[in-house]
């Protein structure tokens, strides 16, 4: 870019200097000509060789060809009988041409630069442990098994488990979230974080080339290949609309001075001179960059925020998305246990939690660990456990202190005379008994995640007009769920293939009178992309909660959200419909612009001023434009 500049302040400079000369001094034609030719070329040379190019691979009719066609045209026609000289114009054309390039380099390398900051989690070395010493390789050459350690400022190069030591991960790049994830030994580490804090050792699960940071990389730098409706028409369109240019510029200059009075000759060079504006201003430079621009903007745009679209023609359907199914478990739930609740008789909360916790102590059950979770101080408190005895269908009775602690459902209540006890909430209950005494409840469940009332509310607010969540999960459980975040349709108690039976009724409710999809509308499934695949697969757009970095979500889906945030789901949409309203009024203004000078050029009321700003002038504006989709307004 940077010679790009210097080319065409050089130019500038030369052709201030040929116009001044051609003021003040009276030269012959050809040595005007001369004098023009140097900034010409400065400015042009790069784009007269591409055409040349062009014309020896078979494949002539593009922006490059018409520019060189037109602007040599219009350093020739002076020297036709009774015409004036085009020489600064066609130098002016050529300049200006340039500079349109040079403002579509720049924003096609913001927008590189907006994906470029994942392109950065790529790292350079990994510090492996080998034979004692620590010694820094390609992340290539690290295998399976190894050790690698981390220090702090470093990119983590591998996947893999820690081992030794505890530190805050920069996610930023993976996820758009500036808030740091605290490990401790025994957490999972993906690639292409950054060490904040403490010095760790990693035990690496995975080669480089199926690590996340790999998988990312290669998702992103294929998503150009997948070509969105908009950008397949205007490459078609120009295949075609190009070469018509062409020949009806030719037919403009030849065709009217053969009826004009005067004679062909007298009339040929005003022809001519309106024969080049018109390819001039024909040029579909506007089109050809600004859509495809666009779009590589909007997929950068949401990478930014943790929201990766595999392809152009992935935004386009997002666009028209109508009806959202999301899956329940890991989607709009965290998809573990925990305590959600704590309703003490006896005793306060803490000491319910305390005494459970410590009978719950060896259990392998989730809601053994979603209580021990709820307080890890059982685990060196000094408290005595002695007599545990777990009860098949009922629950876990021990010794806690020297006082027998019961904890169960409502049968192990009956069985010890206590009776039956309800509670108004829903999920998961654990009745707690001390000394045969009834103590109280806790109330376990799959939390909601901060974010799914906020994700349910957007898309409505974005004119989604059906939410729909399937489970597994009891019926109870899943009208909870959804009547707190707001869902429009939930179906419970699903199997797989439940799933995919009932997601295909949607898919059919979607579909017009003739069995044919409507084009305005279309269906996005949400899942973890683990065991929805099927369903992922069926939808129009697959979109998998990439919990940083999933190889499954990867795989599976057509968008990926690498923080699970279901809030995410809405921004994708608004992204992809305002990338589609950027595109839209470039190409409607590009249009526009181009066929009201064309009409003025065949009429010749245009000037060739007026051809390079419908060209170059509308590219320059359409470019700035589609700079728009890289940002984003959560």
């Amino acid at each position: 870019m940077r010679e790009s500049v210097i080319k065409i302040a050089v130019a500038v400079v030369l052709l201030l200097i040929a116009v001044y000369i051609e003021h003040n001094f009276a030269l012959p034609t050809w040595q005007l000509l001369l004098i023009y030719l140097v900034p010409y070329l400065v400015v042009g040379l790069d784009t007269i060789k591409e055409a040349i190019e062009g014309v020896m691979e078979g494949e002539p009719f593009d922006e490059n060809f018409l520019m060189t066609i037109a602007t040599l045209g219009a350093l020739c026609i002076g020297f036709l009988p009774g015409a004036e000289t085009q020489f600064p114009e066609a130098v002016f054309v050529m300049l200006f041409f340039q500079i349109g390039e040079l403002f579509e380099g720049y924003a096609e390398g913001k927008s590189r630069e907006s994906i470029s900051h994942l392109m950065d989690i790529r790292p350079d070395t990994a510090n492996v442990e080998r034979e004692g010493k620590v010694v820094a390789i390609a992340p290539e050459e690290v295998a399976v098994g190894e050790t690698i350690v981390i220090r702090p400022g470093e990119k983590v190069p591998l996947d893999g488990e820690i081992i030794e030591g505890q530190t805050s991960l920069n996610t930023v790049a993976l996820t758009g979230e500036s808030a740091p994830r605290d490990v401790v030994e025994g957490d999972e580490v993906i690639s292409g974080c950054i060490n904040i804090s403490g010095l760790i050792r990693v035990r690496t699960s995975k080669t480089f080339g199926e690590s996340t940071v790999s998988k990312i990389i290669q998702l992103v730098e294929s998503a150009s290949d997948h070509k969105s409706k908009s950008e397949a028409f205007i490459t078609r369109f120009a295949r075609i609309y190009t070469p018509i240019v062409v020949f009806a510029a030719i037919a403009l200059a030849l065709l009217p001075p053969l009826f004009c009075t005067g004679g062909f000759m007298a009339n040929f060079p005003t022809w001519l001179y309106r024969g080049l504006m018109f390819l001039v201003v024909s040029c579909p430079c506007a089109l050809v960059i600004s859509v495809p621009l666009t779009f590589f903007g909007g997929i950068g745009g949401a990478s930014r925020n943790g929201i990766l679209i595999k392809g152009a023609n992935y935004i386009d359907q997002l666009a028209k998305i109508n009806t959202v199914v999301f899956d329940k478990t890991g989607t709009l739930t965290e998809g573990v246990f925990a305590v959600t609740a704590v309703h003490p008789d006896k005793y306060d909360e803490e000491h319910l939690l305390h005494l459970a916790a410590h009978v719950e102590h060896y259990s392998t059950h989730p809601i053994a660990q979603a209580l021990r979770d709820a307080y890890p101080e059982a685990d060196h408190d000094g408290c005595s456990l002695e007599e545990v005895e777990e009860i098949a269908g009922h629950g876990i009775k021990a010794k806690v202190n020297g006082r027998k602690v019961c904890v169960g459902n409502n049968k192990m209540m009956q069985a010890l005379g206590i009776g039956e006890h309800t509670c108004e909430l829903v999920g998961t209950i654990i009745h707690i008994a001390i000394d045969g005494i009834y103590a109280g409840h806790i109330v376990i469940n799959d939390r909601v995640k901060a974010d799914a009332k906020e994700a349910i509310d957007q898309l409505h607010q974005a004119g989604v007009s059906k939410a729909v969540m399937l489970t597994g999960d009891r019926q109870e459980v899943a009208e909870d769920v959804a009547k707190a975040l707001g869902l429009d349709e939930v179906h419970a108690e699903l199997l797989p293939t439940d799933k995919v039976a009932l997601f295909d009724k949607l898919v059919q409710e979607a579909k017009g009178p003739n069995n044919e999809k409507d084009q305005a509308q279309g269906l996005a499934f949400v899942g973890d992309g683990i065991n929805d695949a099927p369903v992922l697969a069926r939808a129009d757009v697959g979109i998998a909660m990439g919990g940083l970095g999933s190889d499954a979500a990867i795989e599976a889906a057509d968008v990926v959200l690498m923080d699970d945030k279901p809030s995410k789901v809405a921004l994708a949409i608004r992204i992809a419909r305002r990338t589609i309203g950027i595109a839209n009024q470039n190409v409607i203004f590009a249009i526009g612009v181009k066929v009201l000078v064309l009409l003025l050029a065949a009429f010749g009321l245009a000037t060739m001023w007026m051809a390079v700003f419908a060209d170059v002038g509308v590219t320059v504006l359409a470019v700035l434009n589609a700079m728009r989709a890289l940002k984003v307004k959560e």
